[in-house]
This record gives structure tokens, C-alpha cells and sequence, in this order.
């Protein structure tokens, strides 16, 4: 348990209204029967923000936007795929706060049908008002990026850029405080979770959270993160990486190595963004069970992990699991094809 106060002087817009909910996925359990191996399974909301369809990306945003409007900064240039999370409530966030908003899409995953190119995620961020520039192939969505940055400053503006998924060590701060809220929530339900499990993208998220945790004096192992970006090693190093650089940002005398953390690749599949079965399955479960929603490219195969860990005793038995659930259920229109192929 800890409190606030390694964030409380930070610079921060706040797009949240108080805490994300816990709740128990007891209708999963139930259709789950000996399969669960008797864990408790629970879910934490990060679905259910009211701004911009909701999702873990706001707690990002809360700081990066917060760093951006103190250092006078009044346009958010975004880089991201082509159905971003990131790039959708980005654009919201800016409509919230006053801010331009312009996103800088590149063809990340290899779909070119026009439900991914235009509806999902991407018909949302028009919505929203932001500037939205589809890039072709092969396309460098940083380079990119930093034209527009130059082209918008020779207009007396001044662009601020967040690079994929927010993942910058301000932007890791979201989750360091939704640690410190997680360690408060579990306390005030009686409830100790043995085990968090989530996805790691641009690794963010992961980063801020295991943070989080270790200022509040638990071990980042505590973290089951199932990488849906890039091969598990990598995804480890650079995971590491991030979480020294919040540690070192927050004067935290602590560092971590590869070997505290647990990443799995096994749900990845074919890369970034391309359905598997195994998320298929796991998307249709939880609505089946529970009436809730994950998106098909981070939540789904996160999703499928934890079940499969489950099933395999990876996760101990008769153990309390947390699910972090990060929304992104636009995404799931832009993937109807996934869904609907027999």
C-alpha cells in the first residue's frame, strides 16, 4: 500500500473519473467448472471510462497531455497503426482539453479492407476531430511525424509528439499510479491477487505498473504480461528498459533485470494486429459469459493467455487472478470479418 505522492507534483490533465471498478467474473467461473482449477478470476474496468469509448490509454494521456499544455504545447501529433487505441482516445482527449489533435496512422497489420482502413477506431478518431493522415506500405510514421511537427510549428502552432501507444516514461506514469490504485482497491475488497495479468504492447502499461508496484513494495513478477507487439525477449529487454527509466524519473532507488519479469509470447501468433484462433475463442467467451467486450489485437490475446495459463495449472490453483481489461472494443468492428469467416 502507498499513496500518491511520487506523482501529486507532477504536471497531469485529468480525463478520469475516480478509480476503475473490480469485479468478480463469477458467470466465467461457472461455465469454466473444473477448468477454472478453482481460481477466482477478476476483472479490472479500464474499459469503462467515460471519455472517448474508455481505456487504459487515458491514464497515459492524463500526463502526456499534462506535460504538453506546461510546456505550452497546444497541438498532439500521434503516431500509431492504422485502428490505434492510442490515436482514438488521443483524438478525444484533445477534443476534451482544447487541444489539436493530428494522427499519423502507418500500416502496421497487413489488412487492407475498408472496414479496417475505415471504420473501427479510424471512423471514430474523424469523429472526434482530428486530423487523420493514412500513410501508405512501407510509409515511416515517425519521419512523417516529424514534418508535420515542422510544418505546424512555421505556423506560429506548437506540436507536442506521442509516439506509439503513449509509451514515453511520462506516459509510463499512468499505470504507476494505477498500481497505487489497484493496491488500495485490493485492500479495500479483502482480496489479494496472486497474479495480474495484461497485455504489453509498445510496453507502457507493463512498465508503469510493475513500476507502480514496486514503489508499493511487491515484486513486478507479480505481472503475467502476454506480448502482442513483438517476440517475447525483445519485448522483455525493452519492457526492463522502461521500467528503470520511472524508477530513475521518480528518484526511486531500485532497477529490475529481464529475469523479473514474465512475459509470454505464446499468444502472439502471427504478429501484431493478426487474429488467432485462440483470441477468437476467448473474445466470444467472455461476451458469452459475462456480456463484456475485449478488442481482438491486445485484450482478446491477453485473454487467451490468461485462460490457457489457467487451464495448464501455469496459474496456481484455488489462486485469486486480476485480468486488466484495457477496452479497445471499437477495434472489434474494424476485425467483423475475423469474427463472422466460418
Amino acid at each position: 500500500m502507498t499513496d500518491r505522492d511520487p506523482l501529486r507534483s507532477l504536471p497531469r490533465e485529468r480525463l478520469i473519473n475516480g478509480p476503475t471498478p473490480i469485479q468478480r467474473l463469477a458467470r466465467l467461473e461457472e461455465i469454466l467448472g473444473n477448468r477454472s482449477r478453482g481460481v477466482s478470476i477478476w476483472a479490472k474496468r479500464d474499459d469503462l471510462m467515460e471519455l472517448g469509448g474508455g481505456g487504459n490509454k487515458l491514464r497515459k494521456l492524463e500526463f502526456l497531455i499534462g506535460q504538453a499544455k506546461k510546456e505550452g504545447y497546444d497541438t498532439l501529433v500521434v503516431t500509431g497503426g492504422v485502428q490505434s487505441n492510442f490515436a482514438r482516445l488521443a483524438a478525444a482527449a484533445c477534443a476534451r482539453t482544447g487541444l489539436a489533435c493530428e494522427l499519423v496512422l502507418a500500416q502496421m497489420v497487413p489488412r487492407d479492407t475498408e472496414i479496417y482502413q475505415a471504420n473501427g477506431n479510424v471512423l471514430l478518431d474523424r469523429l472526434f476531430g482530428a486530423r487523420v493522415h493514412i500513410l501508405n506500405p512501407g510509409d515511416d510514421a515517425g519521419a512523417y511525424a516529424t514534418r508535420r511537427v515542422q510544418e505546424i510549428d512555421k505556423t506560429g502552432r506548437r506540436a507536442f509528439v506521442a509516439p506509439l501507444g503513449g509509451s514515453t516514461t511520462v506516459g509510463c506514469l499512468g499505470y504507476v499510479d494505477c498500481a497505487f490504485e489497484l493496491a488500495r482497491q485490493s485492500a479495500e475488497i479483502g482480496v489479494r491477487f496472486d497474479q495480474i495479468a495484461i497485455p504489453n504492447g509498445s510496453g507502457g502499461m507493463h512498465a508503469g505498473l510493475a513500476a507502480g508496484l514496486i514503489i508499493a513494495g511487491l515484486h513486478p513478477s507479480l505481472i503475467a504480461a502476454h506480448t502482442v507487439l513483438s517476440p517475447a525477449e525483445k519485448c522483455l529487454s525493452a519492457t526492463a528498459e522502461k521500467i528503470d527509466a520511472v524508477l530513475q524519473f521518480l528518484s526511486v532507488d531500485a532497477r529490475v533485470a529481464s529475469t523479473d519479469l514474465r512475459v509470454s509470447g505464446a499468444e502472439l501468433g502471427d504478429g501484431y494486429g493478426l487474429p488467432t484462433h485462440s483470441m477468437i475463442d476467448a473474445v466470444g467467451l467472455l461476451a458469452r459469459s459475462e456480456g463484456l467486450l475485449l478488442d481482438p489485437v491486445y485484450g482478446g490475446k491477453a485473454f487467451a493467455g490468461l485462460l490457457s495459463d489457467i487451464e495448464s495449472g501455469a496459474v496456481a490453483p484455488q489462486s485469486s487472478v486480476l485480468f486488466i481489461m484495457t477496452g479497445g472494443s471499437p477495434g472489434l468492428y474494424a476485425y467483423a470479418d475475423a469474427f463472422t469467416t466460418p
